[in-house]
């Protein structure tokens, strides 16, 4: 492929384009890349000290204000509990990112059907399994699109 030479592929070098001042309205608040759990390093800067959002993969499709209402100035983090691979590599991770990239908080935010909750499982095993402690937030989505449950627990 082109694209992928001896440093790696395009799509999975880790880049930061932050932005200036606000979004337009309706604008992308996203700020890096990449994004997905497999393919994020939990010493890219950009984590570093940020309140991380972990989304399943459906959400922002069915949240129709998605990044003005949770992604803004937050580091993001997607991820599909039902069909990705090597889940136990993603509580491994997150854990990382709790220790290593000194995360602030992090918010999982999942769709309402079951095969969601198993992003929030592995969210919880990595907060407790870390060294250090840092707030854990629920957000459950409705497959119509609206925010059906919200929940924060303390650190641990």
């Amino acid at each position: 492929n082109a694209e992928c030479d001896g440093a790696g592929c395009v799509g999975t070098r880790a880049f930061a384009f932050g932005r200036l001042g606000p979004a337009p309205a309706g604008g992308s608040r996203l700020s890096h890349w990449p994004i997905q759990l497999h393919l994020i390093s939990p010493l890219a800067p950009h984590y570093r000290g940020k309140d991380l959002l972990l989304v399943a993969d459906c959400v922002p499709f069915a949240l129709p204000d998605f990044h003005q209402r949770l992604l803004d100035g937050k580091a993001l983090a997607i991820a599909c509990p039902k069909l990705d691979a090597g889940q136990e590599i993603y509580a491994a991770k997150l854990g990382q990112l709790v220790d290593q990239a000194e995360i602030a908080s992090l918010t999982v935010v999942t769709m309402e059907v079951p095969c969601c909750m198993g992003l929030t499982r592995l969210a919880q095993e990595a907060v407790l399994l870390s060294r250090r402690q840092v707030p854990l937030r629920q957000v459950v989505v409705s497959v119509q699109g609206e925010v059906v449950e919200e929940s924060t627990r303390g650190s641990r």
